[in-house]
């Protein structure tokens, strides 16, 4: 079989490891859910991978599958929870890391509006593999697992800390990213079967630009010191502040907005009046971005992974209340990683110290995607479902 040739970031062709399928005809279904970027991201990982192994894929929103209006007011909770300051930690720590009353009433609300529409995908369109790469969806395959004894239901789970509405007995295989987070699914599920695998990361960064031609494609001076900007899909924290900041001490901004439109609009805004802010919305230009940078800062996320490939070092915003607190601790523990406070003041402080301890990048990435494959391959066997590569 010839190597797959897909388009890079730059629109350069990237080539993708021919591998011989063991399971071709074979199908899965992945739940993902549209809070935030996170769970599509590792959902297309995923699938990306599976596709290799010869299956076919498809994958479906957990919080659309509830029905528009029970969907739109998980989102709307969820949001409103962090809208306010401390409400969100209070129930992440209270509530869903130790399983508490209203961590079930959630599972069990949620269960209620998915497990039909689930049951009736899978009655339409059957699957040997079940991937939840969202916490409800976890729940609504347990509920339904018995229907479909064939079927091997598996959880992908990128927290560190893995709460109660993540861990269901009739689970077949859970993915974790950390000793730790295989521990807490042992808290609530002890005889599960849990695989470690390095968090993946979507192939275009594993061929990003060189820095230089990063730079001169974004009119970034070559000898001059740039920051990526970005916390996630919904722009969390002093993005505009922060650019508008950094930018009078000297420093070129690359400042993404995400999918959010009016954070967007105003750092475009500042554009106008700073030429060392550059703006964008929600963009897959992302490997490029990275590489014209010299420090990331971001919130705690899949992007952290992808800075490393790109061997970016990374200051974390401290911005995501609840599992986003667990999680920075985790990227602090992995390295190449300091950690700031929100404000204006301390970003800009920790921005130009970061700086002057990082070192040029020497190269355009750092591994492959090699030890996610073999991982996952891995995994994959210990359900009769992978080949070990």
């Amino acid at each position: 079989m010839a190597d797959e040739m897909a388009d890079g970031p730059t629109g350069g062709p990237v080539t993708v490891p021919a591998r011989q399928p063991q399971h071709a005809g074979k199908r899965a279904l992945l739940l993902s859910g549209s809070l935030g970027m996170g769970h599509d991201v590792m959902a297309q990982a995923c699938a990306h991978s599976l596709t290799l192994r010869g299956f076919s894929t498809r994958t479906l929103d957990s919080l659309r599958m509830m029905g528009g209006r029970a969907g739109a007011m998980g989102e709307a909770v969820f949001r409103g929870m962090l809208a306010v300051p401390g409400l969100y930690d209070a129930v992440h720590f209270s509530q869903m890391r130790p399983g508490g009353p209203l961590a079930r009433v959630i599972e069990a609300t949620a269960s209620r509006f998915l497990v039909p529409r689930l049951a009736s995908t899978l009655r339409e369109q059957p699957v040997e593999l079940l991937l939840s790469i969202f916490a409800t969806g976890a729940a609504a395959a347990s509920r339904i697992k018995a229907e479909h004894p064939g079927m091997i239901t598996a959880v992908f789970c990128t927290d560190v800390c893995v709460h109660r509405l993540w861990v269901h007995d009739n689970t077949d295989l859970y993915l974790v990213t950390s000793a730790t987070a295989a521990r807490f699914v042992r808290r609530f599920h002890p005889q599960a079967r849990i695989a470690v695998v390095p968090t993946p990361v979507r192939q275009p960064f594993y061929d990003p630009p060189t820095q230089a031609a990063a730079r001169a494609a974004l009119g970034i001076p070559a000898d001059a010191r740039c920051v990526l900007l970005m916390s996630g899909s919904w722009g969390l924290g002093p993005l505009v502040a922060g650019a508008r900041a950094l930018a009078e001490s000297g420093v070129w901004v690359i400042a993404v907005a995400g999918r959010n439109a009016s954070l967007e609009a105003r750092l475009r805004g500042l554009a106008r009046t700073r030429q060392q802010v550059i703006p964008f919305g929600f963009t897959d230009r992302i490997p490029e971005l990275m590489a014209a940078s010299d420090l990331v800062v971001t919130s705690s996320g899949d992007s952290c992974s992808e800075a490393r490939v790109i061997g970016r070092d990374l200051l974390l915003l401290d911005v995501v209340p609840g599992h986003g607190r667990d999680n920075l601790q985790l990227e602090l523990d992995r390295g190449r990683a300091d950690v700031t406070s929100a404000d204006t003041a301390s970003l800009r402080r920790s921005v130009l110290a970061a700086l002057d301890r990082t070192k040029p990048p020497s190269v355009r990435v750092v591994g492959t995607p090699d030890a996610w494959e073999q991982a996952f391959g891995a995994a994959l066997s210990q359900v009769e479902l992978g080949n070990g590569w």
